[in-house]
């Protein structure tokens, strides 16, 4: 049986959920409702390294996580959350390279579904994917937070204050 494990980190763009059992993070989400929050759980060393690489990534000492995460999905989703995790920092991709990079660009609407079902965000970089016309589309946290990662990333990466 694998305990699963909870805690929150308020980061600059609000609560952060962040769930893990003992091996993996399987669980970082945005929290808009803040009325019927879970007490936080035990915080385990996982927990516990996942809260200090996320305050980090936000200070813009991190450009990349070297956390074990997991998440369940079919073989598809587990291709498209592996290239996710593939794009640079302060870079972005369309959705259609994003089907090319899977080996069909029919696939393209599986893959932004794909994306949007992604439960380990900023650590799984779906909102480094854009639309085709490189407008911001698609986020399941908010287009607002999805605009602020992207600024976030490209000023550490680059030293630009707004790609948007």
């Amino acid at each position: 049986m694998n305990d699963v494990y909870h805690t929150y980190y308020r980061s600059p763009l609000g609560i952060l959920k962040i769930c893990a059992t003992t091996q993996y993070i399987t669980e970082i989400t945005f929290i808009d409702d803040e009325t019927n929050l879970e007490p936080a759980s035990e915080i385990t060393p996982l927990l516990a390294a996942a809260v200090e690489q996320l305050i980090e990534y936000f200070n813009g000492e991190r450009r990349f996580f070297d956390i074990a995460v997991h998440q369940n999905g079919t073989v598809f989703q587990s291709r498209v959350w592996n290239e996710l995790i593939g794009i640079q920092f302060g870079k972005t991709i369309s959705y259609m390279d994003l089907a090319k990079k899977l080996g069909d660009p029919k696939a393209i609407r599986a893959a932004a579904s794909t994306n949007g079902k992604n439960q380990l965000c900023i650590v799984v970089p779906c909102h480094r994917v854009i639309g085709t016309d490189r407008g911001l589309v698609g986020y399941a946290g908010g287009l607002w937070r999805k605009k602020w990662l992207l600024s976030h990333e490209n000023k550490i990466a680059n030293g630009v204050q707004t790609l948007f």
